[in-house]
């Protein structure tokens, strides 16, 4: 696709999700960055129960890194893959205090240093902490761009790659938002609410299912 085309169809979706935000619930960038943690390979509502108690005991990365890891695991144990989340919330707030004066570092680069820290969620906290423009692809912006065809990529690297090119920087933290958003409320996985779509006419998928 040409970039302009790229360019009517996210004025699209801009226009059918207005909202689109960060939907994990914090009240600092350490909290933010532990959210995003916990939420690979979990939904950001099963996150966001589980967070209040957590964060009420360990708000900030020196109280958290003196707690111990089955208390913790206790708190999160509602979340897939507990007991390892556990493990690198604990390091990585160890990793803060000891290396970065406390605070959460605000380049990619030193955020993948942190336990349980890779790029996309390296790119969630740059960009929603310290609104750093980047494009976070998770499982719901792999799957809608490639589905519109936006995108032609068989793993998320590429697939970040041909969005950075395709959608201008000033769009790259909205547009993030905006895919998730279209993929968790209308390109669904398993069965897109195509009937519920405003950008059929140029989705790939679509098109090709409807022929």
């Amino acid at each position: 696709m040409t970039k302009k085309l790229v360019q009517e169809i996210m004025n699209l979706m801009y226009i059918a999700h207005p909202n689109a935000k960060c939907e994990l619930n914090h009240q600092s960038e350490f909290q933010l960055l532990v959210s995003t943690v916990l939420s690979a390979q979990a939904t950001d509502v099963s996150v966001n129960k589980v967070t209040p108690k957590l964060f009420e005991q360990y708000p900030t990365p020196d109280k958290l890194a003196l707690a111990k890891q089955e208390d913790i695991e206790s708190l999160i144990r509602q979340i897939g893959l507990y007991k390892s989340k556990a493990k690198n919330i604990r390091a990585l707030s160890k990793s803060i205090i000891e290396n970065f004066n406390g605070q959460v570092p605000e380049t990619i680069k030193e955020l993948m240093t942190l336990a349980g820290v890779g790029k996309k969620t390296a790119n969630v906290v740059v960009s929603n902490a310290f609104l750093i423009p980047a494009i976070a692809v998770d499982t719901h912006v792999f799957r809608v761009a490639n589905r519109i065809g936006i995108t032609i990529a068989k793993n998320v690297k590429v697939s970040e790659e041909q969005l950075m090119k395709k959608i201008p920087k000033d769009q790259w933290i909205i547009a993030h938002h905006t895919f998730i958003f279209q993929g968790r409320y209308i390109c669904i996985a398993r069965k897109p609410r195509c009937e519920q779509c405003n950008i059929t006419e140029y989705c790939k998928h679509y098109n090709k299912s409807n022929k």
